[in-house]
């Protein structure tokens, strides 16, 4: 039998998924990202001095910082201390730093801060979704202030993970399904369609070459319907 997702999902189905700008006041940009009971609140914040190893006065930097807040999981989550979250906010740097023109605002860093306040799987790739609307708001706010020299932003970025149980390609996949699953993958594309990171495993046995072609087909679909939930969020008015 084909399996059944316990919220009674469609296999290429999104969780039902938000995103709220300006969530809170003091950031650059702020969003709280909804994706099914995983939350976090992803903001940018902006600095005037860059890392040692770049030029002030002709390049600018962006880095992620990712951690979960004791309370976000079932039982309490000590605060990081095995070097998961590193690993996680390098993935969401990498993957920002990807579509943006660094040089576009010399001698400035973005600071991408992605705190978990209630986790159900998808946490890094929910992160790396909300962390470019909070960017792009940040990016707003620097070029209203006349620090923007170029085009700041080159394309759109998400992520989405997906997976297979019982030899079912899934889209989305919350705790329980990443924790059952045979084959997972997370999975983070621009907006115009090119790949910036795959990171796949086989949890439980090995996979073909034609399920991962079925992994990146049902995950380029999640992207898409994310861009479309980023764009709108960006379309909204906010005070």
């Amino acid at each position: 039998m084909p399996y059944k997702r316990p919220d009674g999902r469609k296999p290429d189905e999104l969780r039902p998924t938000k995103i709220t700008r300006n969530f809170t006041k003091n950031a650059a940009g702020s969003v709280l990202i909804e994706s099914g009971d995983t939350k976090v609140i992803c903001t940018a914040s902006i600095e005037d001095r860059v890392p040692p190893f770049r030029n002030k006065e002709t390049e600018g930097w962006l880095t992620a910082e990712y951690g979960m807040l004791p309370g976000s999981t079932n039982s309490r989550k000590r605060r990081d201390i095995d070097g998961r979250g590193t690993e996680i906010q390098r993935l969401i740097g990498r993957a920002v730093r990807n579509i943006v023109n660094l040089n576009a605002w010399p001698g400035h860093t973005i600071y991408l801060d992605c705190d978990v306040i209630q986790a159900d799987g998808g946490t890094r790739t929910a992160s790396i979704t909300g962390a470019y609307v909070a960017l792009t708001d940040a990016v707003k706010v620097l070029d209203k202030d006349g620090l923007i020299t170029g085009q700041a932003l080159l394309d759109s970025v998400a992520a989405i993970s997906v997976g297979i149980i019982d030899k079912t390609v899934l889209l989305d996949l919350n705790y329980i399904e990443d924790y059952n699953a045979e084959v997972d993958m997370n999975i983070v594309m621009t907006g115009s369609g090119n790949l910036v990171e795959v990171q796949g495993t086989g949890e439980k046995g090995t996979f073909t070459e034609r399920q991962l072609s079925g992994l990146l087909k049902i995950a380029r679909k999640g992207i898409v319907e994310l861009n479309e939930i980023q764009e709108k969020a960006l379309r909204k008015k906010v005070n």
